[in-house]
């Protein structure tokens, strides 16, 4: 059997596979023009529209950008102004950061609204860094119970979002095509691009978001371990063309009925909300080539490498996609996304747990449900909900020690390290976000958290 998540969750849509490749997708045949990307009059009618997610003279190999052909430009749009919305979490969640000190902190769980789509559903727990500067990333917590509001979008202009399910699935529906992302799943919308969140079959979800400032998330180089392992590159999805319409006497047509029926385009800048309306879809993308699109894996096709005969390798080795700082010393990276699945372990004479540890980065924790059982007790709606289970996160600073307790060190000792084990089997994938600079937390995440848990003995066994 391939080594794949057996989602429980059916996917529709069709993809193109290969992280960073050159693709290219027609939802209409004929949409995309063939060597001369901007022609006097595009195929089909259509209008040219370019998104580029990278300086125009970026190295070759880290230039992004995409051309879309598309039923109207959207350009066609009124003044954005600001959304004044209350969270779903509630009036104190501002999107301020607001408290730092050296403590580590553990949130059993997060309050969770008892509405919330993906406009609402999403509640600030730190940044650092400044959008405004590109510098730094965001984690956003979400939690949602119900579609986004028919004919609005959402988008960020402050960053490429990396989106975490920690259980349940979300439908995207993007400028460039659908993408199914279930619990196990990742996926990565860039900066700008459009897309409309809704929950399948109406069931909740709940899970993280990293929203990065400055450069894009990467695979990380391989070096000596050669070129295959950990995130392969064919293993990644990306969507393929939607066009909102149909193909009418040889000329796209986008279904823009004039029924008095607005789009509304909520966009997120300097950590702010802010909307405008247009009469047309912002879905209406009959063609497009490029680099710069969205993209999703499956958790279960990462292949973690590890030691085969004694000592504890360093958790870089579990890093799924990285963004580098260009601008540091080399293998500085903005943040690491990390994970701990379920594998081997054969290393003789060697603790199975993590030392105690200071890290220059700072470690933002918790886990994803890979048990897709629906009975499974943190999938099953009915006990659980949309509460964050089986604990909400936690974080720990530049240089705050943190490990294992006492006693999860003495049962380490006196395991039997000559037989091999499979770990990480209790249905749990444990996910780290690995910042370079300190996060600031904002006034809610601060007053649900406990600080210096581990000082009072109050983490969890499983951590």
């Amino acid at each position: 059997m391939a080594p794949m998540t057996e989602f429980a969750v059916n996917d529709p849509y069709r993809y193109l596979e290969g992280f960073g490749n050159y693709h290219s997708s027609e939802a209409l045949q004929g949409a995309v023009p063939q060597v001369n990307n901007t022609p006097q009059k595009p195929p089909l009618g259509l209008h040219t529209e370019r998104i580029s997610g990278s300086a125009f003279t970026s190295p070759r190999d880290q230039y992004l950008q995409t051309f879309l052909y598309r039923g109207q430009s959207s350009l066609l749009h009124d003044d954005f102004v600001p959304l004044e919305v209350t969270s779903g979490y509630g009036a104190g969640t501002s999107a301020a950061p607001a408290h730092i000190n050296p403590n580590s902190y553990f949130w059993p769980s997060f309050p969770v609204p008892e509405q919330a789509n993906w406009i609402t559903g999403q509640a600030l727990l730190g940044s650092n860094g400044d959008p405004v500067k590109k510098e730094g990333t965001a984690i956003w917590v979400f939690s949602l119970t119900e579609d986004m509001p028919a004919r609005h979008v959402f988008s960020s202009l402050d960053g490429e979002l990396l989106i975490i399910p920690q259980s349940g699935s979300l439908d995207i529906q993007t400028e460039l095509g659908f993408m199914m992302v279930r619990q196990n799943e990742i996926a990565l919308i860039p900066r700008g691009v459009r897309y409309r969140v809704t929950l399948p079959g109406g069931k909740p979800c709940r899970g993280f978001v990293c929203e990065l400032f400055q450069g894009h998330f990467r695979l990380p180089d391989l070096g000596i371990v050669g070129t295959t392992g950990l995130a392969n590159v064919r293993d990644f999805q990306i969507p393929t063309a939607f066009f909102d319409g149909a193909l009418v006497d040889g000329k796209a047509k986008a279904n823009n009925k004039n029924d008095g029926g607005e789009w509304t385009i909520v966009s997120r800048l300097a950590g702010k909300l802010w909307h405008c309306t247009q009469k047309h879809t912002p879905f209406d993308v009959a063609g497009w080539h490029g680099t710069c699109y969205p993209y999703k894996f499956d958790l279960g096709r990462f292949c973690p490498l590890g030691n085969t005969l004694f000592d504890e390798h360093d958790p870089s080795l579990y890093t799924v996609l990285s963004a580098r700082h260009h601008g540091a010393e080399p293998g500085t990276a903005v943040v690491d996304f990390v994970i701990v699945p379920p594998r081997w372990n054969v290393s003789e004479d060697t603790l199975w747990l993590p030392y105690y540890h200071r890290n220059t980065m700072q470690e933002f924790f918790s886990v994803i449900v890979n048990n897709q059982e629906p009975a499974f007790r943190f999938n099953d709606v009915g006990r659980v909900g949309n509460r964050f289970a089986p604990f909400g996160a936690g974080l720990h600073g530049a240089m705050s020690t943190h490990g294992a307790s006492d006693a999860e060190m003495r049962a380490a000792q006196g395991i039997d390290t000559s037989k091999p084990k499979k770990l990480q089997t209790d249905g749990l994938t444990t996910f780290v976000l690995e910042t370079e600079r300190p996060l600031v937390l904002s006034e809610w995440a601060y007053a649900c958290a406990q600080k210096n848990p581990q000082a009072k003995g109050r983490l969890p066994a499983k951590m």
